[in-house]
């Protein structure tokens, strides 16, 4: 047996008893024994993409819905520079993708051989680990060399990306020789070179302790992107009475304590009542300006993040927690937790007016569209959501549910890559015949940046995935910011397209239409339909004009 087969063989074998279960690949020669052996394994379903920067985030979609570490193959050269977004989202979002290079063996790097960069350490440090694996060689201890690294590679790749750079020489394909210098088989009974066990028996710091002191009554519980355990979030703000500030991707936006429309809260004056003791942050947040402000008025601020990479943008948090503390005996649900039911009930009610009064004139603004979609979405639903307008707008109308899932890229929050990441994680949340639907919101450019990941194979799978995508002809979220108005603003912000997206998306094979009304959007989104794309036409300065007037109704409504 070749080497390159067999290093691969058993890279495969591997990989599936520690546990990986997908894996995406992009076609090229030097990656060929990977790729074939990943197929040949049953244990692992495998996903190819014709694009490397679609295939890495198809992986990111797989891994951040399943949790599991997800690799992704490429050859050698431009590819590999081509999955560095996905990296850079992995890395800042702590998901667990495993990207293995292909690469020319040492010999002909530096010589001007073809598809031939230098590959090592490629990534920078935005891996939790990098390896270059050493051309294999047919001598006795590579076969646990091989395994053993496999182990490592998966335990380092919990809360991020790793990097194996794999140089291969020819011969490339199997040659039908089966005998190797020593035994290629792993441990018995199938089980991984590598248990890396994990603790789970772990408890938080008590209110009450020495650490934490008594809990006070303004507390406020803040929770963003990448929360390690949201529900326990969720639990302590419940047990001490306080609020519950939850962005559209933490997994806590639900329950009696979760505020509505907290954005166009915060930014309004009666804020200035509502300055708390003590805030406490869980996962990254920080989408709207008005919330970090919130934070930043704190007497107190503590994060909770166990990789120890904490998002702190305010630069105010002075302790730092593994785990979400425990309530201890904390203080009764009093009047604080009431002022704030009663202002979300507020800000909800006028929000839902406007949109409404919208609605009735014949319009479908944005909000609008996220506030339908998270209405009628079925329980156990999953929704993955763009950056830039679309995810603030779900964090303005969402309504609480604790009975969907809710991802984004809000790692490095990019425009690249969403409808990939869509389509894995929506094949993730499907696993086993799984009939839960999904569904991705995201505004045309978006889409735009990433259309070749619905360019997919006769052969490949396909999820129950409905594509909301707001089409404002450009960059809407520029509309909201000081850019406006500036002189050459509709070129170099708005960025406006020619190009149809309905049409575009059937040159894909992909079903699609056209919502115009709230009504069109409400029949569209039946799931069960297979992988489609729902175009909903808005208007950008209608849209701006529209946020304007919610903080107007909101302020007075408040007052």
């Amino acid at each position: 047996m070749n080497p390159a087969t067999a290093q691969a063989r058993v890279l495969a074998d591997e990989l599936a008893r520690s546990g990986v279960r997908e894996a995406v690949i992009a076609p090229g020669s030097r990656s060929g024994p990977l790729a074939l052996a990943l197929l040949d394994e049953p244990r692992i379903r495998v996903h190819v993409r014709i694009d490397e920067r679609s295939a890495g985030f198809l992986a990111l979609g797989l891994a951040a819905a399943s949790r599991t570490c997800v690799p992704v193959v490429c050859t050698s050269g431009t590819a590999a520079a081509a999955l560095h977004p996905a990296v850079v989202e992995a890395d800042a979002a702590g998901v667990g993708l495993l990207v293995l290079t292909a690469d020319r063996p040492p010999e002909l790097r530096g010589t001007g051989a073809s598809q031939t960069i230098d590959q090592v350490g490629l990534y920078g440090r935005a891996v939790r680990m990098f390896t270059e694996v050493g051309v294999p060689e047919p001598i006795p201890g590579q076969v646990a060399y091989w395994r053993s690294l496999v182990g490592r590679a998966v335990a380092a790749s919990t809360d991020g990306p790793v990097h194996l750079n794999v140089p291969l020489r020819e011969p490339l394909t199997h040659d039908g020789d089966l005998s190797w210098c020593e035994p290629l088989d792993g441990r018995a009974d199938n089980a991984p070179w590598v248990h890396l066990h994990r603790a789970s028996d772990r408890r938080g710091p008590r209110f009450g302790g020495p650490d934490l002191g008594a809990a006070p009554e303004r507390g406020v519980v803040v929770v963003g992107d990448g929360a390690a355990d949201p529900l326990a979030a969720v639990a302590l703000a419940e047990a001490l009475g306080w609020p519950v500030l939850a962005e559209p991707a933490s997994g806590a936006r639900q329950g009696p304590n979760a505020v509505a429309g907290y954005p166009l809260l915060l930014a309004d004056a009666v804020a200035g009542d509502l300055v708390p003791e003590l805030v406490i942050s869980v996962g990254g947040p920080g989408l709207s300006r008005s919330l970090l402000a919130y934070v930043r008025s704190a007497e107190r601020h503590i994060v909770v993040d166990p990789s120890h990479r904490w998002a702190d943008p305010t630069r105010t948090a002075s302790l730092v927690l593994d785990l979400v503390p425990r309530p201890g005996d904390g203080t009764p649900p009093g009047p604080w937790l009431e002022r704030w039911r009663e202002l979300s009930k507020v800000v909800g009610n006028t929000i839902d007016g406007v949109l409404d009064d919208a609605i009735e004139a014949g319009d479908l603004p944005e909000p609008a569209v996220a506030r339908a979609l998270g209405r009628a979405m079925p329980s156990g639903s999953l929704l993955v959501t763009g950056p830039s307008r679309s995810v603030r707008d779900l964090e303005l109308c969402l309504p609480a549910r604790d009975d969907i899932v809710v991802l984004a890229n809000r790692g490095a929050n990019g425009i690249d890559g969403v409808v990939s990441t869509a389509i894995g994680a929506a094949l993730a949340h499907q696993v086993g015949g799984d009939t839960d639907p999904a569904y991705a919101l995201m505004g045309d450019l978006t889409y735009l940046y990433d259309r070749n990941g619905l360019v997919l194979g006769p052969d490949e799978p396909r999820p129950d995935l409905t594509l909301v995508v707001v089409d404002n002809v450009g960059g809407g979220i520029f509309s909201m910011l000081p850019q406006a108005g500036v002189a050459g603003f509709e070129r170099v912000f708005g960025t406006p397209h020619s190009l149809d997206l309905v049409a575009d998306a059937a040159a894909a094979g992909i079903p699609a239409t056209t919502a115009s009304t709230a009504a069109d959007l409400e029949a569209a989104l039946i799931p069960g339909v297979g992988l489609r794309v729902i175009r909903v036409r808005t208007d950008r300065d209608a849209t701006a004009e529209l946020h304007r007037r919610l903080q107007k109704a909101v302020t007075a409504a408040l007052r």
